[in-house]
């Protein structure tokens, strides 16, 4: 079922048995059907388990990706209501102990420092995860009755300065599979890589795949653009998954490895969270042989809503393929109104994948349409032969290596600098993250002799808290930000003034 770079691996029953001794350990630190536990892991055969093992609990998990630092974690875990937190301690040189115990001083947690994954001098039961483990004959009967009650809580950046919680039932994350189980065609002959963060909504999904098709999933813990390409070229990969940047890698992997294919069974590539660069999908075809990169779509709150189907390889780089059996998609015009064929408007969806409101209910009346459909805030369209085309967003949010970045909460940030008078944060496209975070800046008269540097803004940007993934990676002065009328910045006009030609 699950092998790491370490030469560890689980088969699924012992799987199974390593959720139920990680279950019986985390019960006996007081973990219980209700009990909300935040946990922070890297991907690794640990964070997959921990997933099951509080699921065979019923407790409400609530994962944070590892980019995420004080600020965001602080409020996360005061608003999720967290009562036990999992940390890995050190791991690529920031102490998540440090940080945890730092935040729980204040909201008032209970603390787990996991050790690392393969670590043997954290390791425990009979599997040697870094996880607690204990008796599994001591274990309560498993959850019954109704699984649509709230059990996870994700959460993303959006278009808000604070994150916002998305409630989601067993139900609705199990759902999230049904695109590459139905439609993508996902059996127990197929070896997929798991490099992105298995605290994103997309973790839950590949594990309920592997669960449901019998496919074989390498983790990865630690992305390395030389390494990961060559571990994965002796797994016998079959689907290749990863945003539009880490598919860019194993290309250029391939194109330095010469002309014998690094992966010989691959039948498709698989991208999501954010469009592909132009040329990708047909690179991947080329260079590293199947049918090239299929792109889906989806949201933290209704994830993976499309999704291409490999039987109709002509498909594949149209669009981001038809929605996913089950789910229902509205393309509504700005009076409100359903757009025909081809027409451009808001994507609004409902399907078993929804997630059953925000953790903030005030966010639930602009988040749902009368018909209860939920307004992505993508724009888009569905062309003649039912494939979704994601045009643009109505959502002011930058989506760096499949990461968002709330704009809002950048120049909030930037605005607490003495030496800043005025700012607008901007994506520009960006050929290796897909979006780069661009900063904007009119200074203050006093700066005038001293401009700004990005080092400076970069610095201070960390001194508020934000995530590294969140600080601009490009700084442009101006003497003003144009604004409209109503105070809006000009944002439009200020990314063709940026834009390389």
């Amino acid at each position: 079922m699950l092998n790491d770079e370490r030469g560890r691996t689980l088969t699924f029953r012992q799987y199974r048995s390593a959720a139920e001794e990680v279950a019986a350990g985390l019960a006996a630190l007081g973990v219980h059907a209700g009990t909300v536990v935040s946990w922070q892991l890297p991907t690794s055969i640990e964070a997959m388990v921990l997933l099951a093992a509080l699921a065979r609990l019923g407790a409400v998990q609530n994962p944070i990706i590892p980019v995420l630092r004080d600020r965001e974690v602080r409020f996360i875990t005061r608003q999720a209501g967290a009562e036990l937190f999992v940390v890995p301690g050190v791991f690529r040189n920031v102490d998540y102990g440090a940080m945890a115990e730092r935040i729980a001083g204040e909201i008032g947690f209970a603390v787990h420092v996991t050790g690392l994954a393969g670590d043997p001098a954290s390791a425990h039961g009979s599997f040697g995860l870094s996880l607690p483990a204990g008796d599994p004959t001591t274990l309560p009967p498993p959850p019954v009755g109704d699984r649509g009650l709230t059990t996870w809580i994700y959460y993303t950046s959006g278009t808000t300065a604070d994150p916002k919680g998305a409630r989601h039932s067993d139900l609705s994350v199990m759902a999230t599979s049904n695109g590459a189980c139905e439609v993508g065609g996902f059996g127990p002959d197929d070896v997929s890589i798991a490099a992105s963060p298995t605290t994103h909504i997309g973790g839950v999904m590949l594990l309920t795949v592997g669960l449901r098709s019998g496919c074989r999933h390498a983790v990865v813990d630690t992305w390395d653009p030389v390494r990961t390409p060559l571990f994965a070229s002796r797994q016998g990969i079959t689907v290749l998954r990863g945003a539009g940047p880490m598919l860019g890698v194993y290309i250029e992997a391939q194109r330095t490895h010469g002309e014998e294919p690094l992966f010989p069974d691959l039948r498709y590539c698989l991208s999501g969270g954010a469009p592909l660069p132009p040329g990708t999908s047909e690179d991947a075809r080329d260079v590293l042989g199947g049918l090239g990169a299929l792109s889906s779509w989806g949201l933290t709150e209704f994830a993976v809503a499309t999704c291409p189907p490999p039987d109709r390889p002509e498909m594949v780089h149209v669009g981001v393929g038809p929605v996913v059996p089950h789910v229902s998609l509205r393309v509504v015009g700005p009076d409100g109104r359903d757009c025909g064929i081809g027409e451009e408007g808001e994507l609004c969806a409902k399907g078993p994948q929804l997630m059953l409101g925000y953790v903030d209910p005030s966010l639930d009346v602009d988040a749902f349409d009368e018909h209860g459909y939920f307004r992505t805030g993508d724009l888009g369209l569905i062309d003649e032969q039912g494939y979704v085309h994601v045009t643009g967003r109505l959502k002011e949010i930058i989506i760096r290596n499949g990461e968002n970045i709330s704009a809002r909460q950048v120049e909030l940030a930037l605005l607490e600098h003495p030496g800043i008078a005025d700012c607008a944060v901007i994506g520009l496209p960006d050929d290796h993250t897909g979006e780069r975070c661009v900063a904007v800046i009119a200074p203050t008269d006093d700066r005038a002799d001293s401009p700004l540097t990005l080092a400076e803004v970069a610095a201070h940007c960390r001194a508020e808290g934000l995530a590294v993934f969140k600080t601009p990676e490009q700084l442009e002065i101006v003497d003003e930000i144009p604004r409209n009328d109503l105070g809006k910045a000009q944002k439009p006009a200020l990314k063709a003034r940026f834009t390389a030609p």
